[in-house]
């Protein structure tokens, strides 16, 4: 009689499936999407390479969708930093509150190694493309309720370059470098 522990798995489509793009997921923060493979994420899952081919019968099926699901956890931190600057009061420091919402998502390595395994792989995989355009395109949006749109631009530029650097760097920038910033950006003088 098997004990629980050796019993075999139940079957469970849906489940093998998440276990697989949670499988992916962790290797492209971890290593870049390049590393991944039908292989190594059915290893990390802990399951049959043929599972891993019979739900994602191309690599780059299964690596668009681990960048799609990556790409879920950045639009629920941008709808967070939307949800604290809807509600800033009048008076507030746009500049001062940014910095805390951006420094709290850069501290986060995962969430910066995700988003740049995201850009990266944008870079050179067109279909993607729009996928990483999501969250500049919807960052500048955000901003733009608050300033003008060519600060709001700059600013998304900007942050971007942090987020650059804390995937290279031990630290990220440290939250008065970005206040600083961001407040040089949100009173410089425009173009015209």
């Amino acid at each position: 009689m098997n004990s629980p522990v050796d019993a075999p798995r139940k079957r469970d489509p849906e489940r093998r499936r998440q276990e697989l793009l949670d499988a992916a997921t962790a290797i492209i923060v971890a290593r870049g999407s390049a590393a991944l493979t039908h292989r190594a994420a059915a290893t990390r899952a802990d399951l049959a390479l043929g599972t891993a081919t019979k739900y994602f019968p191309s690599i780059d099926e299964l690596r668009e969708a681990a960048l799609r699901e990556l790409e879920r956890e950045n639009e629920e931190a941008l709808d967070a930093i939307e949800h604290e600057l809807d509600r800033l009061t009048p008076g507030a420091d746009l500049a001062e509150v940014c910095a805390a919402l951006m420094h709290r998502f850069l501290c986060d390595i995962r969430q910066v190694r995700a988003s740049m395994a995201i850009s990266t792989t944008a870079i050179s995989d067109e279909r993607l493309r729009s996928l990483a355009m999501r969250w500049t395109d919807r960052l500048v949006e955000i901003l733009a309720r608050h300033i003008s749109r060519e600060r709001a631009v700059i600013a998304e530029t900007f942050l971007n370059g942090a987020m650059m650097h804390a995937a290279l760097h031990a630290e990220p920038l440290t939250e008065t470098s970005v206040t600083n910033t961001l407040h040089a950006i949100f009173t410089m003088s425009e173009s015209r």
